[in-house]
């Protein structure tokens, strides 16, 4: 890519000239490598002297700005010709302090202070499944679902003392967001290995629940492809505030440790219009990325449409077929330049998967986070999305989760279970409202589903009604005929449809499900089985949704999960049980 000067958006004051190619640095001088983020040291690399903070010191002052900065915002700016001048930079806020058991410990800190937002948060709306009799529909169809979004934005309002929107709370989220030590495969192919467990459902007498376990490979470090990654960085006036714009570059900077030198980056950042802040870098050059990252500053409209434009285009003039070429978008969700209608969005991305470019998703902030937006990009895109609360949950999901976040084992990845009548009177898929698919689109390559990394696992919980026991629906008085006697002790039949990574025709994985995965009690059930039933209940009863009998309460819940806990290395667990904790007490029952 031939070097040109670029603009950068609005009020993030930034005109940098990219030099060299799109290997990175100049030829000339040799790669930076990495080390402390100083101004001497990001000022000899072409970048503004940093913000000085640090989250990592005992008290941390967010609001802190060099002598450069506040000397040049005293100063009047003259426009460079063809470029728009910036609005003056607000004034500051006072300065914030947190300590370092708030920022590094295991339990999210307290509310961090954000300007004032109008409560504007959009959630896509989707109606609780609905139960279904076996004779009508025995067959159930959905997309998998590896993201984690809903648990932290969820875990976020509950810390606040705030009960979460009820479309805010997508159960299949909450369960998927937990690694329950599922059998893995032992070879690449087929990359998935399914576990199950059919149980007595806790909360429904004469009811069962169907827990369906599907482990993905996780391929060896040393033979993962290379990475040719695109940040894309919101820098709007709405991603002020130490809980979003700080908090995505802190989250950067974590992503920036894992890469290694065959990884290449650039960084895109937006807000009234979109410009390009890095040159495709190698991984070598950590601290030249580091100092691209510090010199963001937020301010201005959100030209989300343009930047995601930019983005792809700098990911397909560096693509490699033989890396993984993502998008990495670190936003609120609230575009309002230009494309910024989910519809539209949402066709964009679809269109530009084709070209083999995957797209993540990180949210930010809280009063105008846009899930809805989110959703649309992430399900379209070939890629995940995930909410940023903390800066322990950047470290969970681009650290201790970085392979199974960006290196895809496998592409449209679909579940089916066909339940055999004469065994199942009813059933009930627990979370995946927004995406189930028709059953014809099992077969389908053309329809697109969801992705999965490496070492990810996927869950799903059906609840059934036995053969014999009392459905939820009366018989029909016509035409009702009685279930024919097929397929043995066999309960139902699971189909796991799949691609290849870049791969355009699926493969298939089979297995029945049986007496022999069938457990006399929940107390009999594996731990996995247990915790994962506890957060499905957790789940259910913040969304108010009326298959949870009122005796089945949050103690029970909260009792569920403790007794499920086991090894539980980073605390995960043990914070959901104090979820639990925290639920009862902004629901009140």
């Amino acid at each position: 890519m031939a070097s040109r000067p670029l603009r950068i958006l609005g009020s993030t004051a930034l005109s940098l000239l990219i030099a060299g190619s799109a290997g990175g640095p100049s030829l000339a001088l040799p790669p930076p490598g990495d080390g402390a983020v100083t101004p001497e040291a990001c000022a000899a690399l072409g970048y503004a002297a940093p913000v000085e903070e640090s989250y990592d010191s005992v008290v941390v002052t967010a609001t802190k700005r060099t002598r450069q900065d506040r000397r040049a915002s005293r100063e009047p700016k003259v426009p460079s010709p063809g470029l728009v001048a910036p609005p003056p930079p607000p004034p500051p806020p006072p300065p914030t302090t947190y300590s370092a058991a708030q920022i590094g410990g295991f339990m999210p800190p307290s509310p961090l202070p954000v300007p004032p937002v109008r409560d504007t948060e959009k959630y896509p709306g989707a109606a609780a499944n609905p139960v279904k009799r076996v004779a009508d529909e025995p067959v159930s169809t959905f997309s998998i679902d590896v993201d984690t979004a809903a648990y932290a934005n969820v875990r976020r309002f509950l810390n606040e003392g705030a009960a979460p929107p009820r479309d805010a709370v997508r159960v299949e989220e909450l369960i998927n967001y937990f690694d329950y030590g599922y059998a893995r495969p032992t070879a690449q192919e087929p990359p998935f290995k399914a576990t199950i467990a059919v149980v007595p459902s806790p909360w429904s007498k004469d009811r069962q629940l169907l827990h369906i376990g599907v482990q993905g490979y996780a391929a060896p470090r040393a033979g993962q492809p290379p990475l040719n990654l695109v940040f894309l960085v919101d820098t709007s006036g709405s991603m002020s505030g130490p809980d979003r714009l700080p908090l995505a570059q802190k989250a950067l900077n974590v992503l920036i440790d894992q890469l290694r030198p065959q990884d290449r980056v650039a960084i895109v950042a937006y807000a009234g219009s979109a410009g390009a802040v890095l040159s495709p870098t190698d991984g070598r050059s950590k601290l030249k990325m580091r100092c691209a990252l510090t010199a963001l500053h937020s301010g201005g409209s959100t030209a989300g449409g343009q930047g995601l434009k930019l983005a792809y285009d700098l990911a397909r003039q560096n693509f490699d077929p033989k890396a993984v070429n993502r998008v990495i978008l670190m936003t609120d969700g609230d575009f309002n330049v230009g494309i910024a209608e989910p519809a539209r969005l949402k066709d964009f991305v679809a269109d530009q998967r084709k070209s083999g470019v995957y797209l993540s998703v990180y949210g930010f902030g809280r009063g105008n986070y846009n899930d809805t937006m989110m959703q649309a990009l992430a399900q379209n895109g070939n890629g995940t999305a995930a909410y940023v609360d903390s800066l322990q949950e950047a470290r969970k999901l681009l650290r201790d989760d970085f392979d199974s976040a960006l290196f895809p084992i496998a592409d449209d990845v679909k579940i089916q279970v066909e339940f055999n009548p004469a065994r199942v009177n009813e059933y009930r898929l627990i979370g995946y409202e927004t995406r189930l698919l028709n059953r014809e689109d099992f077969n389908n390559d053309q329809v697109d589903a969801g992705e999965v990394g490496s070492g990810a696992a996927v869950t799903a919980i059906y609840e059934i009604t036995p053969a014999g026991a009392t459905p939820s629906s009366d018989p029909l008085r016509y035409g009702a005929k009685p279930p024919p006697v097929t397929g043995g002790d066999e309960l139902a039949f699971l189909k796991i449809r799949y691609k290849p990574p870049g791969g355009s025709t699926s493969k298939l994985i089979e297995r029945p499900i049986g007496s022999g995965d069938a457990r006399a009690s929940l107390a009999a059930a594996p731990e996995s089985t247990r915790f994962a039933v506890a957060v499905a209940a957790y789940g259910q009863k913040l969304r108010g949704d009326p298959w949870v009998d009122a005796g089945f309460d949050w103690g029970a819940i909260t009792d569920l999960a403790q007794g499920a806990r086991g090894e539980d290395p980073y605390g995960l667990r043990a914070e959901f049980v104090q979820l639990t904790r925290a639920a009862k007490d902004v629901k009140g029952s």
